[in-house]
């Protein structure tokens, strides 16, 4: 039975490959198109807790925009105690001729720490257009343009706006999902973007690396093409306008959700905006972790999930392909069929790690990592079965429950 599940598995895996090597292949050809010249002011938001690895060199990125556009920056703490603050101090310093404010939000508002400064943050904003992203991320000088160029035109790099040779719908073989029909006719409210993340040091930190350019994209890009589109958001980036932010109730309706950016996208989405995938590609440091603390974070991440989207969590069975084939092999007692599954699954894992990793997302890392595949993968069937077994999550260093997808702090004392 062992046999027989992990060998139908494997060859799922294979088949998921093959797919989302095609759906990154209609992203890449999608993101060709022009950019609108459509530069409107912008708010950008950034919640600060601590001190992240890399964070004052992400901050000056977006200080250096080639944008036409007015912009701000707005940065938020809990407390001006906070070690952010002289991060922030330092680059306002650096760069006395931007919009650069540092402002206390010492509401909490909800279980979200983040949300409930982001809710402040959005009050003393001045522009039509908010832009949050994560403290880490570091942007390349053309950010601004790409991400707000996409609110100024319908040919956005995005599945439904493929050209017209890349997939079978789009040739008029099959007739288009009515989400990509009428996808034309709506306005762009949200843009969000794709991400790679740069390791530092441990092992743990370069498998979580290796694990969002090869597991994590690819994903994403293969939902926009079976989806029809994209229906949630990234917290790489949600650049949101104010009529699109304001018709969902603006972000005190996220407080207690730890699935803010994939909630933000998905009400957006639900009040008839189109939200669209910008071709900028980001940047975010990953901690050099222990195995605990890489642990929390994957359970973390699988159960936010699982949360946001059960059906799509339990999917990911089959996105494992290469783990349930080296399972096969030790399942089979090492048959000649199990040997060529795995043979064929590797050679389909890499072309998928490199298509997406490395062309797509550009990571310089993917490379010289490869050989680190199989232990990823073995570790994410692992990561899969453990999110099914509990709602507790670590969170910066506090402990929640999760339930419909909002967030509950556990009483530590009465835990233990």
């Amino acid at each position: 039975m062992i046999e027989i599940s992990t060998t139908v598995l494997a060859v799922a895996g294979m088949g998921y490959y093959l797919a989302a090597m095609v759906a990154a292949r209609i992203f890449l050809a999608a993101r060709r198109a022009p950019l609108a010249a459509f530069a409107p002011g912008v708010s950008v938001l950034k919640s600060l807790k601590g001190l992240d690895p890399g964070m004052i060199d992400a901050f000056r990125s977006h200080c250096i925009q080639s944008y036409a556009g007015e912009s701000e920056l707005l940065f938020g703490v809990s407390s001006l105690s906070d070690p952010a603050t002289a991060a922030v101090e330092q680059l306002i310093a650096e760069f006395p001729e931007r919009a650069i404010r540092l402002i206390e939000c010492p509401e909490r508002l909800g279980t979200n720490g983040k949300v409930s400064t982001l809710v402040q943050l959005a009050a003393c904003a001045r522009f039509d257009f908010l832009l949050i992203n994560d403290s880490d991320i570091t942007v390349s000088p053309r950010y601004l343009e790409r991400v707000m160029g996409c609110f100024g035109s319908e040919e956005i790099s995005s599945v439904a706006k493929a050209p017209k040779d890349s997939v079978g719908f789009a040739r008029g073989i099959n007739p288009p999902p009515p989400s990509v029909a009428n996808s034309s006719a709506q306005k762009v409210g949200l843009v969000t973007t794709l991400y790679r993340g740069r390791a530092h040091g441990t092992l743990p930190s370069r498998l979580e690396a290796l694990g969002i350019a090869t597991d994590f994209q690819a994903g994403v890009l293969l939902s926009m093409w079976m989806e029809g589109g994209l229906h949630y958001g990234l917290g790489s980036t949600l650049a949101v306008s104010r009529e699109a932010f304001d018709r969902i109730g603006g972000l005190q309706v996220l407080v207690d959700h730890l699935a803010d950016d994939y909630e933000l996208g998905a009400r957006v989405d639900k009040a008839g905006y189109r939200l669209a995938l910008s071709a900028e590609v980001v940047e975010t440091n990953i901690a050099a972790y222990g195995w605990r603390g890489f642990l929390d974070h994957q359970l973390r991440w699988a159960r936010t999930v699982r949360e946001a989207r059960p059906w799509g969590y339990a999917g990911l069975v089959f996105t494992a392909g290469l783990g349930w084939a080296m399972l096969n092999v030790l399942a089979s007692g090492v048959s000649p069929l199990s040997l060529w599954l795995l043979g064929l699954s590797f050679f389909l894992r890499l072309a998928l790690a490199m298509t997406v990793g490395a062309e797509v997302l550009g990571d310089r890392q993917v490379l010289p990592s490869l050989w680190l595949l199989p232990l990823r993968d073995l570790v994410a069937v692992g990561v899969w079965v453990a999110g099914f077994a509990g709602n507790t999550i670590v969170w910066r260093g506090e402990r929640f429950t999760l339930k419909d997808g909002k967030l509950y702090k556990v009483d530590t004392q009465r835990a233990s």
